[in-house]
Parts: structure tokens; sequence; C-alpha cells
């Protein structure tokens, strides 16, 4: 998975890797002080789009390459801050959604899948290990 950073005005997007079970103690405890949730709920509401989460993750990412930065000079509009899931990542999905969807919904689902994963960036240090980002 992906946090994808694009002010107004940017012409690239920034883009840093996130996987949840990679991050080194100092982070996550940062996360959890930031956002008073435990690590597994963090990550959790990081997919559901809560914004205090979101936003201690910028943080994170952004301070790994500026130091100085300070949490209160993080802000950002709604549109300039997503959640990707990578190619092999809704390829997983794809494969375990396949027993959860009921029958009559199925075609649309996997259609709508299908179309993200055409679109979706591909992770090439990622080959064979896709998992959801979700803390063990």
């Amino acid at each position: 998975m992906y946090l994808v950073y694009q002010r107004e005005g940017d012409t690239e997007p920034k883009r840093w890797r996130y996987n949840p079970n990679k991050l080194m103690s100092p982070e996550r405890e940062m996360l959890e002080r930031r956002t008073g949730k435990n690590f597994t709920e963090f990550t959790v509401d990081v997919q559901k789009g809560n914004s205090q989460c979101r936003r201690a993750l910028l943080f994170m990412f952004l301070k790994r390459e500026h130091p100085g930065v300070k949490y209160d000079d993080v802000d950002f509009a709604w549109d300039e801050l997503t959640l990707e899931m990578s190619k092999g990542e809704l390829l997983l999905v794809r494969e375990q959604i396949v027993d959860s969807v009921p029958p009559d919904q199925l075609a649309a689902v996997l259609e709508n899948i299908d179309g993200q994963i055409a679109e979706a960036f591909e992770d090439p240090d990622e080959e064979g290990k896709a998992r959801l980002p979700v803390a063990d």
C-alpha cells in the first residue's frame, strides 16, 4: 500500500510505501501517541479514512525526509492525500473476494477491482510477497 501526497499545483505525487509491519518501534509509538490508538487500531483506521491517523502517517513520512518538520506544520486538503493499494495487493483482494461476495454481485465487484488493478502502481519489490496492510 502507498500513501500518496499530491499538493495542489504539484505535477507529480509523492509516494511512500506503507507497510505497517515494517515500521520501527519509535515510529509505531509516535503514531500511537499522536492518535491515541493502539497500533492495530491505527492500521485499520488509516484504511478507513481516519483523518487524524492519516495526518500522523503523513507526518511520519515527511519527518523521515525533513527531520525538522513539526506536526503542526502538516496540513493537507482531503483530496491531496490518498491510500492506494499496489497491484499485488489488489490481486490478493481479488482472490479473496470471490468467496465473500454474493454470486449475483460478483461480476460487478470483479469488474471494479479489475479496473483498479489495471491502473494500480506496480511495485517491483513486491513480487510474490503482497499482503494486506494491517499490522499482525
